[in-house]
């Protein structure tokens, strides 16, 4: 990991919500002959960007619009993710500019300038489909919008941040970095919109009715049902149809894939190439025991794809491409899932290039609403990236030395076995390097219930080989362990500094209810950003608050327990 560096939005919620600030607005001030005073338009944009940390740049983002007198909120909303998917498609159309100018570029840098592209690219599609949603009327409560609106300008924080990171020439980053300011800082104010609407409110001495308030913090969301199981009703009727309940014990396959050529395809690749077009439902793969190696993506037109085995240990997917080999880290990946809604069971994923290759990532996901149920994910640095939008591991095993877990989405993984092998000599072993760049966003990786071990080869030097639980990728990293087995080769201290006190007091790292001999928690770092917390604390990192489970997670048919374990 080169460290340091559909857009289902509720935006009526906001609309609304804007509509009552600029309407009080409308009544509460006089028109003056002063020029200096400010129009009322003005004062509903100064309202609205009050909270962001840019602005500047969200008042002249919205700037244009507020002139008009007959401007709407949804003309002023519309204006904000107008401007910034202008930006990032500029930064991408500078992307080229940049690659062709810097005459020190190696191959691993185009590459990177390439990925630079696909992530911005997804990113403007998350935007697109925010702008196109703005006008839906179907929505839900108050809560439920705010909490989508958070997951998905989180998502695109970090395909942009994706983008940056996957850069390994520092000069050529700052030129990329300089193109996706304006970007960076308007979708940060995005974010603070969408998690300040009752600030806003508080401004103007608006007391939020009580009935849109969640009522306490495990609770369930309201849904509906439209016969293909449970979702909130402002969900589009496109994605309740995709993601339809599937019977996991009694399937069909769509296709099966076989290496001895017993089934209709002999790679995988060949099975998700015959992906329909037009597809309703579930895509679903059965692939029998072997080994393949391949490298696969489920592309981001590859929706719904359900992916299953014969066990993680009979069907694995393997690669051993590496950084060392000039390859960038997100492109390591043995197996890439981008298609929204993937699920995979009884699947293993293994990247072979050794600890001395460092970064190879064995499965790589960016797909949103996606599940693993009993899977195994193997590799030594980087092993799982598990890179934007909500996902869900159960019953999982995870093995790897550096950072072997990472990525900046909303990552919940539960009941699962995570292995720490040995490292290269001098190397210290860190299970998690969390990459949350903005304090707004949703993202977290969170281990709940399960079992931290060193394998076979380490048990003899695990008091020899220093191991934690995490370091700091970026500067409001969080992650959270808790209602899990600690190993004694945990180090006391549990966490480990990235790089002197960076994000020390920033970061969130957290603990509740562990187990084990290296659980205790008396001689824990005693950084600011470091928490034991309490109950009701532990319970917003549950499958229910965090990922909004109960509205997809209970259509996949995998197992889950939507709050604490006990």
């Amino acid at each position: 990991m080169e460290k340091r560096g559909k857009l289902v939005v509720g935006g009526v919620s906001i609309i609304l919500i804007v509509g009552v600030v600029i309407g009080l607005v409308a009544v509460v001030c006089t028109k003056k002959s002063n020029k200096d005073q400010l129009s009322t338009s003005s004062k509903a944009v100064a309202a609205i960007c009050d909270p962001t940390d840019y602005k500047e740049a969200c008042i002249d983002s919205l700037g244009s619009v507020a002139k008009n007198d007959s401007a709407t909120p949804k003309d002023l909303i519309q204006a904000a993710i107008d401007s910034t998917i202008k930006t990032v498609k500029s930064a991408i159309e500078n992307s080229n500019s940049i690659a062709k100018s810097f005459k020190a570029i190696n191959s691993t840098g185009k590459m990177a300038m390439d990925d630079c592209k696909d992530l911005l690219e997804s990113a403007i599609a998350d935007l697109q489909a925010s702008f196109s949603f703005v006008g839906d009327s179907n929505m839900h409560t108050m809560h439920d919008r705010e909490e989508e609106l958070r997951n998905w300008f989180s998502a695109v924080i970090s395909f942009q941040q994706s983008c940056l990171d996957g850069i390994p020439q520092e000069e050529l980053q700052k030129l990329m970095k300089d193109s996706l300011l304006n970007a960076t800082q308007l979708t940060s104010n995005a974010l603070a919109i969408a998690t300040s609407i009752a600030q806003i409110l508080e401004n103007f001495n608006i007391t939020l009715n009580k009935d849109l308030r969640p009522t306490s913090s495990s609770r369930i969301l309201e849904q509906e049902n439209d016969g293909h199981g449970q979702y909130p009703s402002w969900f589009p009727a496109a994605d309740r149809r995709l993601l339809a309940k599937q019977d996991n014990g009694g399937v069909k396959p769509n296709a099966v894939v076989a290496k001895d050529g017993s089934g209709q395809f002999k790679t995988i690749g060949a099975a998700l190439a015959a992906y329909p077009k037009g597809l309703q439902g579930r895509y679903i793969i059965y692939v029998k025991a072997g080994v393949y190696n391949e490298y696969v993506t489920v592309t981001k037109n590859q929706v719904n794809v359900f992916m299953y085995g014969d066990g993680p240990r009979k069907t694995m997917v393997t690669g051993s491409k590496s950084f060392a080999d000039g390859i960038t880290t997100q492109n390591t990946a043995t197996f890439a899932a981008i298609g929204n809604g993937f699920l995979a069971k009884g699947m293993g994923f293994q990247n072979t290039a050794g600890a001395q290759k460092h970064q190879a990532v064995a499965l790589r996901v960016q797909s949103e609403m996606s599940a693993f149920f009993n899977c195994r994910m193997d590799a030594y640095q980087d092993t799982l990236y598990a890179q934007t939008h909500r996902q869900f591991y159960r019953n999982c095993v995870i093995s790897g030395t550096v950072d072997f877990i990472f990525g900046d989405s909303p990552t919940l993984i539960q009941n699962s076995l995570i292995i720490v092998r040995k490292p290269m000599d001098n190397q210290k072993n860190t299970v998690t390097a969390q990459g949350r760049e903005d304090r707004r966003e949703n993202t977290a990786i969170v281990i709940q219930n399960c079992r931290i071990v060193p394998e076979e080869v380490l048990f003899p030097l695990r008091f020899k080989i220093p191991s934690y639980l995490g370091r700091p990728w970026k500067t409001y990293a969080r992650t959270v362990i808790m209602e899990s087995e600690l190993g004694d080769f945990i180090q006391p201290a549990g966490w480990l500094p990235w790089s002197g006190n960076f994000a020390l007091d920033t970061l969130y790292y957290a603990e509740y209810g562990n187990r084990g001999p290296g659980a205790a928690t008396n001689q824990r770092v005693r950084w600011k950003g470091y928490h034991v917390i309490n109950r009701n604390d532990a319970v917003q990192f549950t499958a229910g608050p965090f990922l909004l489970a109960d509205r997809w997670l209970k259509t996949t048919g995998i197992p889950y327990f939507a709050g604490l374990k006990t």
